[in-house]
């Protein structure tokens, strides 16, 4: 499982140029990237709260097995083609749908090049490939991950056992001490335990400050998780 510290900050990083939108949904983006490993899983699971969909690669079977099994890829095929009949219709409909090719990314990149497909985003793992670099020359934009905000950083809380069969009541508190312009948190709040591992989505988490934390920690009566988890 990706951490949720990792999976928010791939969030952040991919939703920065919308984060003054007061509907934050990047419906109808397509991000490339590239590789599975622990980035561009983390990478492909932020992309689905944002709204986003996503295209990834890899010759490694077992990382393909891996990223299915946990949820963070909801296709995965063979060619191309294939991907692309998915990504078209889902992005016609603005949902988020993530697409795995059994290929190595350099091929991928390079047949997408070929073929004048070209994505919006481009991740930022992906974006050292010479191949990547090229939809990045074409107009392609790269998730930058230098936006984070010092002064706030992801606090995690496990529902109480007065919540254990309201989680709804649980992120409703939450949701009540996070600002209504603050549109990236509410989302982020409201999305990410679908798209989260199983062990993490009976947890909710906020990015705030610590005096904030601490008033929220009062209220739930236990104190935040570590963002490490």
């Amino acid at each position: 499982m990706e951490s949720i510290l990792s999976v928010h900050a791939a969030y952040i990083a991919i939703m920065q140029d919308a984060a003054s939108s007061i509907d934050p949904n990047l419906g109808g983006t397509l991000i490339y990237i590239g590789e599975l490993d622990a980035a561009g899983r983390a990478c492909a699971t932020a992309a689905n709260i944002s709204g986003a969909a996503t295209l990834a690669a890899s010759s490694n079977s077992a990382i393909l097995r891996q990223s299915q099994r946990e949820g963070v890829i909801d296709f995965l095929v063979n060619s191309l083609d294939e991907a692309l009949r998915i990504l078209k219709n889902e992005i016609r409909k603005h949902q988020p749908v993530s697409v795995a090719i059994s290929k190595s990314p350099e091929a991928i990149a390079e047949e997408m090049l070929k073929r004048g497909v070209l994505p919006d985003l481009v991740s930022a793992q992906s974006a050292f490939e010479p191949m990547a670099a090229k939809f990045l020359a074409q107009g392609a934009k790269r998730i930058s991950t230098s936006t984070r905000n010092t002064e706030q950083r992801l606090h995690i809380w496990a529902a109480p056992p007065e919540y254990a069969q309201s989680l709804a009541a649980f992120e409703a508190l939450l949701a009540g001490e996070v600002s209504d312009s603050d549109h990236l948190n509410r989302r982020w709040l409201r999305l990410s335990p679908r798209y989260l591992a199983p062990a993490a989505r009976r947890l909710r988490s906020i990015a705030c400050g610590e005096s904030q934390a601490e008033k929220l920690s009062a209220k739930i009566g236990k104190p935040p998780l570590s963002p490490t988890i």
